[in-house]
């Protein structure tokens, strides 16, 4: 059985110009064609549309073309065409099942070596790029720039031939070329994830709050090496908390305030989380810290949950105590599991950030883990790393553009 069936690829190149697309598909339209596919970019005013469409019967690819090509030399455009094969074009179709990843690219800014590294490891990897996609503003050259961030999000079909092996090189690029890379699978939760489960102390926060009450308590060495001890595994989480605010006896609850007005910030917290609530996404402090400080962050940043551990604080002093179950590694994970549950939402829309080893537990249930600014070990076990950006660099990895983000 022969076909007849005329497949042919437009590609229209020059200065973008308003009503071009429109002419053109006027122009289309008029031979009745049928639309197979299309694709448009613009990159400083330089205009690439791409259509691939079918010859109807009744009509003859010449007329077409030839009405084409007289548009395109109105609008001073270039046009080229290209007959595709119709095996060729069912080819193509049925690779349209295939896996599809999205990498992400993070950078104050980017340069060839890193899309160049990026690339390279996609083609090696047997992957085809779909499209590439800049989520990040414009950056003005003369100064003055309100857009810090340079982000890239690239769309890659196929089967990668080693998928840790393509996991460890992405983190080894990051590391050496000194930006953040994020390897997500492309999938409806990507773009449904509801709730964000925040660490606080190195996460939310620049600082930890146990060692600034250590030192004000006059205890900060002694502290510092139970820490320490619980790092080399001599202690677990629990041990370790019961033995340092046990240090903390007799310290004054107006110096727990003072802390609490003064705790820095972490760069971009305050931007993520005000976009975050403005388009409907809850938001949960789960720590290992004070309900104190996490209160406070709460009512600052307009954050909806907040489970932490509990200082006994008796007439205005701290008692050396704690009320309530202490919330550890275990117990986060068991937290954003309840609070997906009361959200009515799947664990794959949740998000967890944290920088610690008592983070992964919650990092690893979450459908989006990413170690923020973490320890080697942690950055090693999470899905996703940031180490080189601000904490609001986690809105591109859920696809926002900076359009889209409100100041």
């Amino acid at each position: 059985m022969s076909h007849s069936k005329e497949i042919i690829l437009l590609n229209i190149s020059g200065e973008d110009k308003p009503g071009l697309t429109a002419s053109l598909t006027e122009v289309l339209n008029q031979y009745d064609v049928n639309i197979l596919d299309m694709g448009q970019s613009v990159i400083h005013k330089d205009l690439g549309l791409g259509i691939l469409f079918e010859v109807p019967k009744k009509s003859g690819a010449s007329s077409i073309l030839k009405d084409l090509l007289f548009k395109a030399y109105e609008m001073r455009s270039h046009i080229k065409f290209t007959p595709i094969p119709l095996e060729e074009y069912e080819d193509w179709v049925s690779e349209q099942g295939k896996e599809r990843y999205l990498i992400t690219l993070l950078a104050h800014k980017l340069t060839a070596l890193h899309l160049s590294k990026v690339s390279r490891l996609i083609a090696d990897q047997n992957l085809n790029i779909d499209t590439i996609l800049r989520l990040s503003g414009r950056k003005s050259l003369m100064g003055n720039n309100k857009v810090t961030n340079s982000v890239v999000e690239f769309t890659v079909r196929g089967t990668p031939v080693n998928l840790n092996a393509m996991k460890q090189a992405i983190m080894q690029i990051a590391s050496e070329t000194n930006i953040d890379i994020a390897f997500q699978e492309d999938n409806i939760f990507r773009r449904s994830r509801r709730l964000v489960c925040f660490d606080m102390d190195s996460t939310l926060i620049r600082t930890e709050v146990i060692d600034e009450l250590a030192h004000r308590a006059g205890v900060g060495d002694q502290v510092k090496a139970i820490t320490e001890r619980a790092m080399r595994g001599e202690l677990d989480f629990k041990e370790s908390f019961i033995e340092r605010i046990a240090l903390l006896k007799g310290l004054d609850e107006s110096v727990m305030k003072e802390i609490a007005e003064n705790l820095p910030i972490t760069e971009g917290a305050e931007r993520l989380l005000k976009t975050l609530k403005q388009y409907g996404y809850k938001t949960a402090i789960l720590s290992g810290g004070f309900t104190y400080f996490g209160n406070y962050l709460k009512a600052r940043l307009g954050i909806d949950y907040v489970f932490a551990n509990e200082l006994e604080i008796k007439d205005g002093v701290v008692t050396g105590r704690h009320i309530n179950e202490i919330v550890d590694g275990k117990r986060k994970a068991e937290l954003l599991e309840l609070l997906a549950f009361k959200e009515e939402i799947h664990l794959e829309q949740v998000i967890a950030v944290g920088d610690g080893a008592n983070d992964l537990p919650m990092l690893e249930k979450a459908g989006l883990g990413i170690a923020f600014h973490a320890k080697p070990k942690v950055k090693a076990s999470a899905q996703h790393a940031i180490s080189s950006t601000g904490l609001d660099t986690i809105l591109y990895l859920l696809g926002f553009r900076d359009r889209e983000i409100r100041e």
